[in-house]
């Protein structure tokens, strides 16, 4: 499998990239935090590190470390807007349950 972007978030990603010639890609993953364990993160790529799984769309790299790649492999990231604010969106087919705030979500491996 692998994490994809929406073309909207594909453009939204690539300009983030060009504001930040130094950045290598996007960093996707997940952490520890809210009421039901795991929550998305994505940030611009500083390194490469050992075990990264690359994926690439239309020149854009998308890095997920080795301990996120089970929980969000097959995520496909969107940009949406939500009310008077914009914001990625997670589309994870891992997840099998969210938090009532949509801040965290479980799946079935935790």
């Amino acid at each position: 499998m692998a994490v994809t972007l929406t073309p909207v978030a594909l453009e939204r990603v690539q300009r983030f990239l060009q504001h930040d010639p130094a950045a290598l890609g996007l960093r996707f993953g997940v952490t520890r935090t809210g009421c039901s364990g795991w929550g998305h993160v994505a940030d611009l790529a500083r390194d490469s590190r050992e075990g990264d799984a690359v994926f690439e769309q239309s020149g854009v790299r998308i890095f997920v470390d080795a301990d996120s790649l089970p929980l969000v492999d097959g995520t496909e990231i969107d940009f949406a807007r939500q009310g008077l604010g914009e914001t990625f969106v997670f589309n994870n087919p891992n997840a099998t349950a969210g938090c009532g705030c949509g801040e965290s979500f479980t799946t079935g491996e935790a």
